[in-house]
């Protein structure tokens, strides 16, 4: 399964750009790449940019990053719930009220690389864990449809879609 067979009916066309960001390649190894790049690229951003704003009232890098893994976190939660439930609606969740309580500034950044790791790992392990057809299963999330698959491929566009904000406007 790729992204080019996810069907624009699978999912909220605000998710588009996020899907057309990740290379035509199957989700495992769409996750894998994406947090080995993401990884090295975050690994090598110099100190004095991790608590860095470019404007005001921006996130820092360190803010971006636990904003990643906590979307990842979310977006791990719902596949689970559709892929194990008919008819599944969750919540949404408001990204800035996260970032806020998250006190990513209060963390180090060897600590931010490991809880993004662990969790990129545990989503490895949950999209291996389904078949064909829970891959195929749609739930509701924040009043839109979401299929397993597409939020898989969301997951990863979504970090692409972070780590080119960092390089253009951080570095």
């Amino acid at each position: 399964m790729r992204p080019s067979n996810i069907s624009p009916s699978e999912y909220n066309p605000y998710y588009k750009n996020y899907i057309e960001l990740v290379e035509n390649t199957n989700l495992v190894d769409a996750l894998v790449k994406g947090m080995d790049t993401t990884n090295a690229f975050l690994q090598s951003l110099p100190n004095n940019k991790w608590n860095h704003q470019y404007a005001e009232g921006k996130w820092t890098p360190k803010d971006i990053l636990l904003h990643i893994t906590d979307t990842e976190r979310v977006f791990a939660y719902r596949v689970l719930y559709f892929a194990r439930s008919n008819n599944a609606e969750l919540k949404g969740f408001d990204e800035n009220i996260f970032a806020e309580k998250a006190l990513a500034s209060s963390k180090t950044v060897a600590d931010l690389l490991q809880n993004y790791v662990a969790v990129r790992n545990a989503t490895l392990s949950l999209f291996k864990s389904f078949d064909e057809n829970q891959l195929k299963q749609i739930g509701q999330a924040n009043g839109s449809v979401m299929s397993v698959r597409a939020a898989g491929f969301v997951i990863c566009g979504h970090e692409k879609h972070h780590c080119n904000i960092i390089a253009e406007r951080y570095l």
